[in-house]
């Protein structure tokens, strides 16, 4: 493999995984990020950008929020697009509730890179413990990182993401998978 694509549903997954990627892959891969507006932009236009794909080396990662929805339906859903743009070898990864759960997953990084300094003593509480439980991440976040902002938090705590520390076992979810699919 000499490409890795990303077809995310949002700029900020792209500002976090920009931040993860270097430390994760080296400069081994071919990291290429194809930007989405919205979920129902990454469904409409998925299976078109599968096919017409010119690289038969590259390899395919789709990321999506579960946001409301089912997670286990949202990916089977994506997996069937895939099959049916030929593609059955796509990484479906979906973050249990939403991107902001990875955040929450690694409060050291988020104290380390936006603040406040005291927040990593929080991670152990009940509901940081597991992330992916929580139904308003971004909301939760932003009320105890009052300076948290979507794309410019994502771009400030993903180079600082803990790899193999991270409570998200959606996030853990996804560096494996990626891990897997580039041999690492």
């Amino acid at each position: 493999m000499n490409q890795l694509v990303f077809l995310l549903e949002e700029p900020s997954a792209k500002a976090m995984l920009e931040g993860v990627l270097p430390r994760l892959l080296g400069d081994n891969v071919n990291v290429v990020y194809v930007v989405f507006e919205g979920k129902q932009d990454l469904e409409k236009r998925l299976p078109r950008r599968l096919r017409a794909w010119q690289n038969p080396n590259a390899r395919f990662v789709v990321m999506r929020d579960q946001d409301s929805g089912d997670c286990y339906e949202i990916k089977r859903k994506l997996v069937g697009i895939c099959e049916e743009a030929g593609r059955p070898d796509v990484l479906v990864r979906v973050a249990c509730h939403e991107l902001e759960s990875f955040y929450l997953g690694d409060l050291q990084a988020v104290a380390s890179t936006i603040g406040p300094n005291t927040l990593a003593k929080q991670q152990n509480n009940a509901k940081y413990r597991d992330p992916d439980r929580l139904n308003n991440a971004a909301q939760e976040l932003k009320r105890i990182a009052k300076a948290y902002q979507k794309l410019a938090g994502s771009r400030a705590i993903g180079p600082a993401l803990s790899l193999d520390e991270n409570r998200s076992r959606s996030f853990n979810q996804l560096i494996g998978g990626i891990k897997e699919l580039a041999g690492v």
